[in-house]
């Protein structure tokens, strides 16, 4: 009963709100792009995590001010509902069995988030670290002369050389990687063990969801170091670990003994939704220029959650990210309601779940609600909130189009920006899914700051002229893109997807690292390569970094353990250390 009334009382005040909100003004101004921030970044909406029903209120504002706009709603009266996966959790019947000893779930043994829902009783195989490699300088095959056809693969995490950064062995040592190796291979399942060597404290894999939907196709699980020594009996972990390490040589055999598991784990799913609508236009009324920014953040941040700060739980506002791109539509499209003879028509949405991976987009442009050929152009704003003295601003996929690069600088003729363009149009934001359809695409951000994904993104610290200045700016591209006497034309400007692989090394910061520094006070920078993100973002000779993601990095090995596991196509926050004043950059990789 509290509840329900906790919820009414909610409702009560939302409408309240929306009705303070009211469309007074159709220019843009910074009263309504503050009070749109300030809503959305309330504390009571808890940082919009998906599928809460905070995250339901701040959707049904968007959707009230995009009628109040003078916008027509689209798909299930302006909603466009998905799926998404919150987080994965263990089920009951994870059950592990090695001929009298049962093993407990979290202490003996812990199931992968991507292994499959299955029961598997049959024969153990230890093969090494699961390698299968064929180069000019490298030879090494655990599966050599071993039959591993409907059984259990043991394979011991990491690999020979850890410590070495620069190892061949390196980009074949993640477990995916073995994983696909062992079921080429014919495993139906996989025992991951972690050596000493590689930890030390033997601990247990966490139930991390890394964004990937499907499944291994096969029982994938972590054991203690203690039980897979009661499974070999002859032999430990410790001493197959020293030995191959030593020997840098293959070491498999059949371990002639059963185990018996059971993985059970569950993906926790919630609805999300887009909020879609749309201006009509006139002499070519069918096609579209597209205005989005999400609305989703981190809710409560914690681990796992993108937070920069994983060992605190506290409300992530969000106003910067993206509160303030959503004002920024909310008010460009209000403005351009008022013209009475748009050429094209203008399609607006506010996508959910972009925090969890471009979700949202990604759900729209494969199930559009036009033809994507009716899509003539993509403008994306992401994070406008937080312009620096300097007015520089980003925008990426200035390459995604022929002219696009001409057109962003006549319409700064006039403008108070330093605008850095970088070609490219994949990247962390939902723009990403419109270039990935052939469709050109422009992304605008005012740039990281320390607070991003951080409880500190709050709206008092909201620099509330220039997010104003940005979507005037904005609604200029806009008027072009949706009165120009041409379509803009695609080109590909990079790649379309994040890359794959299982290289080491996926990305290049583009700098010359200080190797030579002992004081563990971070990373020198000597040089930045032309070109490079580093430069891209303003990133500087004589700069120190420490620290990547919020994550610190006190030396050149800690910046290589840090490069090692960034993804191209993403973009990451750098802390760096600037004339003795530590200073944010938003690195597009």
């Amino acid at each position: 009963m509290f509840k329900k009334l906790n919820y009414a009382l909610f409702g009560l005040l939302a409408i309240f709100l929306l009705n303070s909100c009211r469309v007074e003004n159709p220019e843009i101004t910074t009263k309504e792009i503050n009070d749109h921030i300030k809503y959305l970044a309330s504390e009571s909406l808890k940082g919009r995590y998906p599928g809460t029903e905070e995250s339901n209120t701040a959707a049904k504002y968007l959707k009230y001010n995009f009628v109040e706009g003078g916008l027509e709603l689209i798909g299930d009266k302006g909603f466009q509902k998905f799926e998404v996966v919150t987080a994965i959790t263990a089920g009951e019947d994870n059950y592990l069995k090695f001929g009298e000893n049962i093993g407990t779930l979290n202490v003996d043994f812990a199931p992968f988030a991507y292994t499959k829902n299955t029961s598997l009783e049959t024969e153990v195989v230890f093969v090494g670290y699961g390698f299968v490699i064929e180069t000019d300088s490298l030879q090494w095959d655990d599966y050599a002369n071993i039959d591993v056809e409907g059984k259990w693969a043991l394979i011991l995490m990491g690999d020979p050389e850890t410590d070495d950064m620069n190892s061949p062995f390196a980009k074949y040592a993640g477990e995916r990687d073995k994983l696909i190796t062992a079921k080429d291979n014919g495993a139906l399942g996989v025992l991951f063990v972690n050596g000493p060597v590689f930890d030390k404290s033997d601990k247990l894999i966490g139930l991390n969801f890394d964004k990937t939907l499907s499944n291994a196709g096969i029982a994938v699980i972590n054991i203690k170091r203690a039980f897979a020594d009661l499974i070999l009996q002859d032999v430990t972990i410790e001493e197959l670990e020293k030995e191959i390490n030593d020997e840098h040589n293959s070491v498999s055999f059949l371990s002639g003994k059963t185990l018996e598991a059971t993985t059970d784990v569950n993906q926790l799913k919630v609805e999300t939704k887009n909020i879609v609508a749309f201006l009509e236009g006139n002499e070519l009324k069918d096609e579209f220029i597209v205005l989005g920014a999400h609305w989703d953040h981190l809710g409560l941040g914690g681990p796992n959650s993108g937070s920069r700060v994983p060992d605190t739980t506290a409300v992530h506002y969000g106003a910067d990210d993206n509160a303030s791109g959503v004002a920024g539509i909310i008010e460009i499209a209000e403005k351009l309601s008022q013209q009475k003879d748009l050429k094209r028509s203008v399609l607006i949405i506010a996508f959910g779940a972009e925090e969890m991976g471009l979700l949202g987009s990604s759900y729209f442009t494969n199930n559009p609600l036009f033809e994507l050929n009716q899509l003539k152009a993509m403008v994306n704003l992401d994070m406008i909130g937080r312009l620096k003295d300097d007015n520089s601003i980003m925008i990426s996929g200035t390459g995604t189009s022929a002219k696009g690069e001409a057109l962003l600088s006549s319409l700064n003729a006039d403008s108070i920006f330093a605008i850095s363009m970088q070609p490219e149009g994949f990247g962390a934001s939902d723009h990403a899914s419109f270039y990935a359809k052939d469709i050109p695409v422009f992304f605008l951000s005012s740039g990281a700051h320390d607070d991003y994904h951080t409880p500190f993104d709050s709206p008092e610290r909201i620099n509330l002229e220039g997010a104003k200045s940005i979507s005037d700016y904005t609604y200029e591209l806009m008027l072009n893109l949706i009165s120009r006497e041409e379509n803009l034309t695609f080109q590909e400007a990079g790649p379309k997807k994040r890359a794959s692989g299982s290289r080491r090394f996926k990305v290049t910061f583009g700098i010359m690292p200080n190797f030579t520094s002992t004081e563990n006070n971070g990373l020198g920078v000597d040089g930045v390569s032309k070109g490079g993100p580093a430069e891209a973002a303003g990133m500087k000779k004589g700069d120190r970094i420490v620290a990547i993601n919020g994550l610190p990095v006190t030396n050149i090995y800690e910046y290589m353990s840090r490069l090692s596991k960034l993804e191209a196509g993403t973009m990451v926050t750098v802390d760096v250390i600037r004339n003795e004043e530590k200073v944010v950059l938003l690195l597009n990789l």
